[in-house]
């Protein structure tokens, strides 16, 4: 039998862990991950419509954005709404696009994570990427609204780099 004692020091004890658990949870959501929903098609295959992923929020602020990375930015024109998109071009880059080949610096990019049944035929004359500003597009070019359209993203937009799925479990695992 359990003594009231035992009892109120169980409760306790139980009660501090459940304290500390959402401190910590707090923390790691605040300022290291967050939790965001994918909305739409536009990095498919990558990423799927209604796919649940961790963002690393603290990647940017002790690292360099890279091309190639999956990034979480504030729409330009509507900073009430968050994109996801691939970065294509960095700040000083020359980029190109010619019917849907992306050069930058005049070497034609690799894009493995663009199916060919996602390609498309837009073309962009050449530009230097200004400082401070990321070219961003979708891994299925045919349908994302991206740098194409709403230009370079300003630095101070990009708030999270994507980095793990977690839902549907058949596709979790580290976004690439």
């Amino acid at each position: 039998m359990v003594s009231p004692a035992q009892r109120r020091l169980g409760l306790r004890s139980w009660g501090r862990d459940l304290v500390i658990s959402l401190a910590v949870s707090a923390f790691i959501i605040i300022f290291l991950y967050q939790p965001v929903r994918v909305e739409g098609t536009s990095m498919l295959p990558m990423l799927e419509d209604q796919d649940r992923l961790f963002i690393n929020k603290m990647a940017y602020r002790v690292g360099s954005i890279h091309r190639g990375d999956v990034v979480v930015f504030l729409y330009p024109h509507d900073h009430q709404k968050s994109y996801i998109k691939r970065v294509i071009a960095l700040p000083g880059d020359d980029l190109r696009i010619d019917h849907g080949r992306v050069f930058v610096n005049g070497h034609a990019l690799k894009e493995k994570y663009v199916p060919p049944r996602f390609e498309d035929d837009r073309s962009l004359p050449e530009a230097i990427v200004p400082d401070h500003q990321y070219f961003v597009m979708g891994d299925h070019r045919s349908i994302s609204s991206d740098s194409r359209d709403f230009g370079p993203v300003d630095r101070e937009l990009i708030y999270g780099k994507a980095a793990f799925v977690y839902w549907p479990m058949e596709q979790a695992g580290v976004v690439r």
